[in-house]
C-alpha cells in the first residue's frame, strides 16, 4: 500500500595537524640537550580542501562498482552511515549531488564526479512519470541499476506504507539550474557534448514551465507535490533567478543564442530586485509573482549573485550588508534573526570574500568551518542543534518549518570544498 508523507526536513544547506620530532641529545660528554620542533599548522584553506576533497571521494568509493551513482546527503552524528529519520536515510538531494560534482572536479577527481553525474544525465530524460528535462529535487542514494530513475521513498514500518515526501518528488527551479551547471562542468572537463545536451534540456524545461513576465519577470519555484495533483509554486526567488543567469549565460557563451534572452530576463529580475533593495538583495517576491517580499532576508540572495561572471562591482554592498544582518555565531546565519551559524552558507561567503579579493576574512571563514567536520568526514549542517530560516517547506505550509538541522551534510561539504580550492561553481573555474 502506497501513501504519501510530508516530513520536516534539515534541508534544503581543526585545527592543523602537528608533527613532533623526536628528541635530539647530544654527546661527546657534553650535557644531554633535549629539543622539540613543532612544524608549522597548513593553512586553513589548504586543510579544509584536503580533508572535503579525501571525504567526498570516499564517499563515491564506499558505492561498488564503476557505475552511476547519488551520493546520501545527510549521515547520522556519530559516523559514517545515514540518519535515523526515514525520510533522510537514503535521500540523496539533486542540489547536494550536483555540488558534489562540482566539488569533485575542483578536487581533481574527475572520475568520481562522473559517476554522480552518469546518474544526474539519466535522470534527466529516465523519469518514472514521463518527463524530459525535469529532476526530482530527491532521488533514492546508490548505485543506480533501477529504471526510470527512482525518487526517494522510504518504508513506514508503523503505518505499513511506502511514503514519499511532497517536496522532495517535486521539482524546485534553482536544483535544475545547478544540477545544469554541474553538467556544464562535466563538459567542459571531459568535451563530450552529451552532458551539454543535458544542460540545455534542463534550461528547456525551466523556460517552458517556470518563466513569469508578471512584475519584475524572471522564472518562478518550480513544481511541488505528487504526481497526480502537482502544485505550481508560485513564488520568485533571487537565489533561482541567480542560478539561472548563470546557467542560461555559460550555454549561451557555449552553444549561441538559444538562451541568451533567457539570461536576460534572469538578470533583469536581479537588477530590479537591487534596485528594490538599495544595498542588497531582497529574497524574492510573494506568491503572486509581482510583491517583493520584505519578510525575511536569505544569506544566499546576497552571495550568489557576487559570483557571476558579469556581476556589477556596486553589488558588493551585499556583503556588507550580509555581514550586518547574518553575521552569527563567528559566520553567517541563513536568515536575518541571527540565531546560529549555518555552516554551507558560511563557507558560501568565504568564498564570496575570495572571489572580492578578501582573501583574510575568507581564511577567518576557513578556521571555524574545520572546527564543523562530524566524525564522519561530512561537515555538518548547523552550528547550533536548530537553525531557523524563515521560509515554508511548500505551500501547504502553515508556519515558518523550513528548518535546519545539526546534521553532516553532503552539500555543506561540497560548498566547504569549493570554498577552500576558491572554484567558482557558476563558471567551472578558479576565482581570480
Amino acid at each position: 500500500m502506497f501513501k504519501r508523507a510530508s516530513v520536516k526536513r534539515g534541508l534544503p544547506r581543526r585545527a592543523g595537524l602537528f608533527a613532533r620530532a623526536a628528541l635530539a641529545v647530544a654527546a661527546l660528554g657534553i650535557s644531554a640537550l633535549m629539543t622539540s620542533a613543532v612544524a608549522a599548522p597548513a593553512p586553513p584553506a589548504k586543510d579544509l580542501a584536503q580533508k572535503t576533497c579525501a571525504t567526498l571521494a570516499a564517499r563515491v568509493d564506499e558505492v561498488s562498482g564503476r557505475g552511476p551513482l547519488f551520493l546520501r546527503s545527510y549521515d547520522n552524528s556519530y559516523a559514517p552511515g545515514p540518519t535515523s529519520e526515514p525520510a533522510l536515510s537514503n535521500a540523496a538531494f539533486t542540489y547536494d549531488n550536483a555540488l558534489a560534482i562540482m566539488a569533485l572536479t575542483a578536487c581533481g577527481q574527475r572520475d568520481k564526479a562522473l559517476r554522480i553525474g552518469e546518474a544526474l544525465l539519466d535522470a534527466v530524460s529516465l523519469d518514472r512519470a514521463g518527463w524530459k528535462g525535469r529532476l526530482r529535487n530527491a532521488y533514492r542514494a546508490g548505485a543506480q541499476k533501477q529504471r526510470p530513475i527512482p525518487p526517494n521513498g522510504w518504508w513506514d514500518a508503523v503505518g505499513n506504507h511506502w511514503g514519499e515526501d511532497p517536496y522532495q518528488v517535486g521539482t524546485a527551479t534553482g536544483n535544475v539550474a545547478w544540477a545544469g551547471l554541474a553538467l556544464l562542468t562535466l563538459a567542459d572537463t571531459t568535451g563530450e557534448t552529451r552532458f551539454r545536451d543535458g544542460a540545455a534540456e534542463l534550461a528547456r524545461w525551466v523556460v517552458e514551465h517556470t518563466r513569469d513576465p508578471r512584475g519584475p519577470g524572471g522564472f518562478n519555484g518550480g513544481v511541488q507535490g505528487f504526481d497526480d495533483a502537482p502544485q505550481p509554486l508560485t513564488w520568485k526567488s533571487t537565489e533561482h533567478n541567480t542560478d539561472l543567469v548563470a546557467l542560461f549565460g555559460w550555454l549561451a557563451r557555449d552553444a549561441g543564442d538559444d538562451f541568451a534572452g533567457s539570461e536576460r530576463e534572469a538578470r533583469a529580475f536581479l537588477d530590479t530586485l537591487w534596485t528594490a533593495g538599495g544595498d542588497h538583495f531582497p529574497i524574492g517576491t510573494g506568491p503572486d509573482g509581482v510583491t517583493i517580499s520584505t519578510s525575511t532576508s536569505g544569506l544566499d540572495a546576497q552571495l550568489w549573485p557576487l559570483l557571476l561572471p558579469k556581476a556589477p562591482e556596486a553589488w558588493r554592498a551585499a556583503l556588507s550588508y550580509a555581514e550586518r544582518a547574518h553575521g552569527a555565531d563567528g559566520g553567517f546565519d541563513f536568515n536575518d534573526d541571527r540565531d546560529g551559524m549555518w555552516v554551507e552558507g558560511t563557507a558560501q561567503a568565504a568564498l564570496a570574500y575570495r572571489a572580492v579579493g578578501r582573501r583574510g576574512d575568507a581564511d577567518r571563514l576557513f578556521g571555524e568551518l574545520l572546527k564543523e567536520i562530524s566524525p564522519g568526514g561530512y561537515l555538518y549542517a548547523t552550528r547550533p542543534q536548530v537553525l531557523t530560516t524563515g521560509l515554508a517547506i511548500g505551500p501547504d505550509s502553515k508556519t515558518d518549518d523550513f528548518l535546519y538541522y545539526r546534521r553532516p551534510h553532503l552539500g555543506a561539504t561540497a560548498w566547504a570544498a569549493l570554498a577552500a580550492l576558491g572554484w567558482n561553481p557558476f563558471t567551472g573555474k578558479a576565482v581570480p
